[in-house]
């Protein structure tokens, strides 16, 4: 079954239409400036399709905690996941979902020339005015007060968040939340696995923000355990209004 996500609410939508799109494991939410469910479902066969011939082809792809070697021609999202992984050190199954969120975010950019592509908390976006995206950080107190407010109006942009407390993705920190800011949307969700691995509490954000500022195509770093927040780079932090009642 798949877990409804609350936190999905708190993406500005402005104008945009917004729809879910489910395929096997693969649950995406789009905003858009039209309905294009069926396009972004074929969209979505496509690129696990290569991933998942990959797969059959290399069974420890999937597996692999450390770097993958690639070698001859390979689809776009399976060299975006093992460059990912090697730039921040760790698998290319770390890179996985953002991978599929960039891919699919830039495909429906030939039918929409906005577009904001959720999946599993990592976000894809190219949109005409800013967009606040929500921290989801489990049980911190932070959880959800607060946003990072992100400008793709020139340029694609996007987020992926980790967490050592919250979901199924494999984590060996603590951090409630590890949100990573890039151009590349694999790069994003390989190098918060990458910094959350360095977290096992309070005392190590600073650490953890030092190893994550190094990692070539990370413009920002927001890293939150309990009640204590570390940030760098190109992160605006805004707080969100909550629902009365």
């Amino acid at each position: 079954m798949h877990q409804i996500r609350s936190y999905r609410n708190l993406l500005y939508k402005g104008e945009l239409i917004a729809f879910r799109v489910v395929v096997k494991e693969t649950d995406i939410f789009v905003h858009a400036t039209k309905p294009l469910e069926n396009i972004t479902k074929e969209i979505i066969l496509k690129h696990r399709g290569y991933i998942e011939a990959y797969i059959r082809r290399y069974p420890a792809f999937v597996t692999a905690l450390a770097p993958w070697r690639l070698a001859g021609p390979l689809p776009a999202i399976i060299r975006e996941m093992v460059g990912a992984g090697e730039n921040a050190g760790v698998g290319p199954m770390a890179a996985v979902a953002g991978a599929i969120a960039e891919q699919v975010g830039l495909d429906l950019l030939a039918h929409t020339d906005e577009v904001i592509v959720e999946n599993g908390g990592d976000v894809f976006l190219k949109t005409h005015m800013p967009v606040t995206v929500g921290i989801f950080a489990g049980s911190s107190p932070i959880s959800l007060r607060m946003g990072l407010r992100l400008d793709s109006e020139e340029n694609p942009v996007s987020v992926c968040t980790s967490s050592g407390t919250v979901g199924h993705s494999l984590s060996f920190g603590k951090a409630d939340a590890v949100c990573v800011i890039s151009r590349s949307c694999a790069l994003a969700d390989a190098a918060a696995t990458s910094i959350g691995n360095k977290v096992d509490s309070k005392g190590h954000i600073q650490q953890a923000i030092d190893f994550g500022k190094h990692i070539k195509g990370v413009m920002g770093i927001v890293v939150i355990v309990e009640d204590a927040v570390g940030a760098w780079g190109e992160v605006e932090m805004v707080p969100l209004e909550r629902e009365k009642g």
